[in-house]
């Protein structure tokens, strides 16, 4: 028996697919649903590990590491998003007083 088989290979792909489509569709859900942009900065952020998610699976399926890189620069986006969001997010509420995203809508030309 080859103890080198990585776990993941254990696993069928297709697993691996719909997980990552059930957390992307409940990432975008939750983005055309909600109106708190603490919750929108979340559902993002459950789209983009859904993404992971498929990326390394595939990666190791197909015994390449090109994938598992491209999750190491989604990873940097992803926290730069979350910094830079969560900035944004306390100068609207320092100003408005809260962090409902229909609010800002006087933010239209």
């Amino acid at each position: 028996m080859n103890s080198a088989i990585p776990v993941l290979q254990a696993i069928p792909i297709d697993n691996y697919l719909w997980l990552s489509a059930i957390l992307f569709s409940i990432g975008v859900a939750g983005v055309l649903m909600r109106r708190n942009a603490i919750v929108l900065l979340m559902c993002i952020e459950l789209m983009l590990n859904a993404v992971n998610l498929l990326f390394t699976a595939f990666s190791t399926y197909l015994g390449d590491a090109s994938g598992q890189i491209m999750v190491f620069f989604i990873m940097v986006v992803a926290a730069a998003e979350a910094s830079v969001g969560l900035a944004i997010l306390v100068m609207i509420y320092r100003n408005h007083k809260t962090v409902d995203v229909s609010f800002l809508d006087k933010l239209r030309g």
